[in-house]
């Protein structure tokens, strides 16, 4: 995905809105890159910058480009966060003609055994959630993300001075161990707002369920690019 998008690309100047901790960011400067991160929360561009990105603190609808320009706007699952008109125009303005904008959302399945583990127990520590982490009730988790994908394309279209969007779609695996596993889980959806005390018992019950796999487990992932090229000369 990074190759493609850096191939798609006029240039090597890349911004990346809502960089964190600096994830992306660093594969795009492994790439060839000279990388701008504009990231909102202090503490993240701190470490960001510590692992050498350099990065200004500001929302994207806020962040002052200063006349700068560019030849890829990027976000690396943060573009929910953006209004994706305003988000949209002020991309346009920043990137050069024949720019890319491109935020990506990776889109994970995780094995019924599991989902259904963490799901049984965050009913009962969150009864009033709307969200379960990592639940799917019907269909495909690439299914429930396309109405965000369709809103960041409406956002693009509406905001003009790009060219028509398209989907990039990469799919790809990561095998978990019990430990990594549960290492990531508290940073999902609704777990982050649950008390320490209900949090282990939603880790204990996955755990128990990768150890119950064998003590590790295969994740399948879809990463969606949804991109437009800047209009003009």
């Amino acid at each position: 995905m990074v190759a493609r998008i850096v191939a798609a690309s006029p240039g090597a100047d890349v911004v990346d809105v809502g960089c964190g901790t600096g994830t992306a960011s660093r594969q795009f400067q492994a790439a060839g890159c000279r990388v701008l991160g504009v990231e909102p929360d202090a503490r993240m561009a701190d470490f960001a910058r510590h692992t050498g990105v350099d990065v200004e603190v500001a929302t994207f609808e806020d962040w002052q480009p200063a006349g700068r320009k560019f030849d890829a706007v990027i976000a690396g699952t943060a573009w929910h966060w953006v209004d994706p008109v305003v988000g949209a125009a002020k991309a346009a303005r920043v990137l050069r003609p024949g720019g890319r904008l491109a935020p990506f959302h990776h889109v994970f399945q995780a094995p019924p055994e599991l989902t259904e583990a963490v799901g049984r127990v965050y009913r009962q520590v969150a009864p009033d959630s709307p969200v379960i982490p990592g639940h799917r009730p019907t269909g495909s988790a690439l299914d429930l993300y396309q109405p965000l994908f369709a809103r960041i394309a409406d956002g693009i279209r509406e905001a003009g001075g790009f060219g028509e969007p398209e989907q990039w779609r990469f799919d790809w695996k990561r095998t978990y161990t019990r430990d990594e596993w549960l290492d990531q889980l508290p940073t999902l959806g609704g777990l982050t707002q649950v008390p320490a005390g209900k949090l282990a018992i939603v880790t204990e019950s996955a755990g128990a369920a990768i150890d119950a796999m064998g003590g590790s487990f295969t994740m399948a992932y879809t990463t969606v690019v949804v991109t437009a090229v800047r209009a003009g000369r």
